[in-house]
């Protein structure tokens, strides 16, 4: 096979923009076994936890880093009253999920349930309020009751229910999808709604509210314009969702997460490329009422969207997760951390069982996902400085479509360690890579690999570690010049000391 030469020049001493380790994080809704079994399994349950939280998942989040977690939706957000989830369990109101499944919410994982998972994870927590069937009331004394430090009525019910002391909590969503499932508002009037809801979310003693108004679905660019236009001074973030879906359908068939040819495989992959144009586009609006960048665009939902594994509830949204997803994966991180200027967060749908999932729970088993993995490997961008990188890409072209063949992204870590990760798209073609290092000399390259001989490998619960990163000799470091494969399918990191 004849290869082109993928060339790309580092200049490891030119850094672009800090990479907030928040953009790799997560998102668990009370939706199916995202919560329920995934998270929660109660502390009368025989699955090993702790406080009613799972022990291994909450061992393989603090492996991943996971740095930030919102929470309660979604779309569950936007019906979810927070006193019915505090106090003694058998005085929780039951509720019907009517977006999920219609399955009776207990309310037995409330606030502080998710409160100690975040300190069992070290995660940060992000609260999305409820707009779409709550009060501005509702929202003030939840901001309240979790953050305030003094004498009053919120505070008082906190230590009541034996949380004595405050918490810390940063991210505060005002609103999901309010033009959707959260209201299916316009966004004029939701920028009002915006403006009115966040005067009453507050901040107490140090506690310092980021509130994050409900951007765009996708390319509705006139939902970025208008809400930026009426309500950018009272905001620090706006939203943005976006899913990759193999058929592009809402309404058929999504596409199935597994048994798919290399024809779904490219179309997929070019499906998530979208996010580059979406976020430059969102971005260009932005410029226009916030030059200074101060307000960070939060892609709060990402992730695939395939039809449910065969037999379970279409409202579980619970779906295999192969390498293709790993692949998902590695592009939208590489695009984020280029678009770190205006990027803040992401937020992968979802934690546990749901969608994108990084873990996957039967019972007393769990396993890690493709994409775990690539969270995993490219946890080494956190709180890293992205570094400038001219990249010569070469397409990949098959069936009618055609995309770029790599996705890479550069970072030095505060130990002055240079970090590239760098996916290959193609489904069947490697490549050789020529790198030239500037502006810093390097003497150890490491690399690790995820990759597998089928396009839509997964890990069973009889096979969980089917898929895996594995160490990769496959790169030579000679002076200042980088080189070696860079197997089809396949996502690496690259590490030079």
């Amino acid at each position: 096979e004849d290869y082109i030469m993928a060339r790309l020049v580092v200049n490891s001493d030119r850094t672009k923009g800090h990479i907030n380790k928040e953009i790799y994080g997560h998102f668990s809704e009370h939706l199916g076994r995202c919560i329920y079994e995934g998270i929660w399994v109660g502390k009368d349950s025989k699955i090993p936890n702790t406080d009613g939280i799972r022990n291994d998942v909450i061992e393989a989040l603090r492996k991943m880093k996971l740095p930030v977690l919102r929470w309660p939706g979604g779309c569950f957000a936007d019906e979810y009253h927070w006193k019915d989830g505090i106090g003694p369990k058998e005085n929780r109101k039951k509720m019907v999920n009517t977006n999920w499944g219609g399955v009776v919410e207990d309310n037995s994982f409330g606030t502080h349930e998710f409160m100690r998972l975040c300190e069992l994870t070290g995660a940060e927590p992000y609260i999305n309020g409820n707009v779409g069937s709550g009060t501005v009331q509702e929202m003030q004394e939840w901001v309240e009751y979790m953050t305030f430090d003094g004498e009053s009525p919120m505070s008082r019910l906190r230590a009541e229910n034996g949380h004595p002391a405050p918490w810390k909590v940063k991210y505060f969503g005002v609103g999901n999808e309010s033009w959707g499932c959260g209201g299916n508002m316009t966004p004029e009037y939701y920028s009002n709604e915006f403006r009115r809801y966040g005067v009453f979310c507050r901040n107490y003693g140090d506690n310092k509210l980021y509130k994050i108004a409900c951007g765009a679905n996708a390319s509705d660019y006139n939902w970025t314009e208008v809400v930026m236009k009426n309500a950018a001074h009272a905001m620090d973030g706006i939203s943005l969702h976006y899913y990759s879906l193999p058929t592009g359908s809402w309404t058929g068939s999504k596409g199935a997460s597994t048994g798919f040819d290399a024809n779904e495989w490219i179309t997929l992959l070019s499906r998530t490329l979208f996010m580059e144009e979406l976020i430059t586009k969102h971005s260009t609006i932005m410029d226009k009422y916030d030059p200074d960048k101060r307000i960070g665009l939060i892609v709060d939902e990402w992730g695939t969207w395939y039809d449910v594994e065969p037999g379970t509830n279409p409202g579980f949204l619970y779906q295999q997760n192969t390498l293709r997803d790993a692949l998902v994966a590695a592009i939208n991180l590489n695009i984020f951390n280029s678009h770190c200027d205006r990027v803040k967060m992401a937020n992968l749908a979802q934690l546990v069982n749901v969608l994108q999932a990084p873990i996957l729970t039967e019972g007393a088993k769990m396993l890690l996902t493709p994409t775990y993995h690539v969270l995993e490997m490219y946890s080494v961008h956190q709180d890293a400085e992205l570094v400038d990188i001219d990249f010569e890409n070469e397409d990949y072209s098959f069936n009618g479509i055609t995309i770029p063949k790599y996705s890479v992204s550069a970072s030095k870590n505060a130990s002055g360690e240079l970090n590239i990760t760098l996916a290959n798209l193609s489904h069947r073609a490697s490549g050789r890579l020529s790198c030239e290092l500037r502006g810093e000399k390097y003497t150890v390259v490491t690399a690790r690999i995820l990759t597998a001989d089928e396009l839509d490998a997964h890990n069973t619960f009889d096979n969980p570690e089917a898929v895996k990163p594995s160490s990769y000799d496959g790169f030579a470091l000679r002076g200042s010049r980088l080189t070696g494969t860079i197997p089809a399918k396949s996502v690496l990191v690259i590490t030079l000391k």
